[in-house]
């Protein structure tokens, strides 16, 4: 069976920022990796694109969704746009059930997505309620969405932008050194948000740094910090 993983990403450039890494890596070992992006960033996220002359909601759109797919493909993923607008993002019953209908598609064996706070951006807690109700709608038999009831994938969440405003814990530094430049040419696609591309390779450096104290594994270079919402099963301490 091949694995599988879902990235519910608020806008269409979170998941570059934040997972591109582990994106490439699970892609690299072959696994399927789909991305749904709930809206495009198109108000909140975009403000250089609004900057120019004619410009309206749907070329926005259409920049951000162009960008998206070049950058999910540059990280081997499959990138789904839900398109639920974003400033605010809505958190409606139609689209919590369409995220139960991907997870019963795609039947992860993980899940990335938002952390519950967030000052600067209140799309991406919401984002978070909705990937863990979908999680949860998912697992129950009597929920009425075609596909396998759902099992119980770990959920991880990614960084945030400022972490130490939105109580963001690093329990898990995830080695991205082999595919690095994978992640740095998908945030290079994002061209509407170009002044993240320095910000996020230096924080892949330092949490990299972070990864070597904490590994004593001096080959690592770059790294992603991600929290769980759920305890790990194991069957001895690692």
């Amino acid at each position: 069976m091949t694995r599988s993983v879902l990235v519910i990403s608020a806008h269409a450039a979170d998941f570059v920022w934040r997972a591109g890494g582990a994106i490439a890596l699970e892609s690299a070992n072959g696994s399927r990796v789909r991305v749904v992006c709930l809206s495009f960033g198109e108000r909140g996220e975009s403000a250089s694109l609004w900057r120019e002359p004619d410009m309206s909601i749907d070329k926005v759109k259409a920049v951000r969704r162009a960008e998206a797919e070049s950058a999910a493909e540059a990280l081997g993923a499959e990138v789904r746009f839900l398109d639920q607008g974003d400033y605010p993002l809505a958190e409606t019953p139609d689209l919590l059930d369409l995220l139960v209908r991907e997870y019963r598609e795609v039947q992860p064996d993980v899940v990335l997505t938002h952390g519950d706070r967030d000052p600067y951006n209140m799309d991406h807690p919401t984002a978070h309620r909705l990937a863990l109700q979908a999680r949860v709608l998912a697992q129950a038999a009597g929920y009425p969405a075609q596909g396998t009831v759902l099992g119980a994938p770990p959920v991880y969440i990614f960084e945030p932008h400022q972490p130490e405003m939105c109580g963001f814990h690093p329990e898990v530094l995830l080695d991205i050194t082999s595919v690095f430049d994978r992640k740095r040419k998908a945030m290079e696609c994002m061209a509407a948000q170009e002044h993240l591309w320095e910000y996020y390779s230096e924080l892949a450096h330092r949490r990299g740094v972070q990864a070597v104290r904490n590994s004593g594994q001096k080959h690592i270079v770059h790294a992603e910090a991600y929290d769980r919402v759920y305890p790990s099963v194991v069957a001895s301490l690692p």
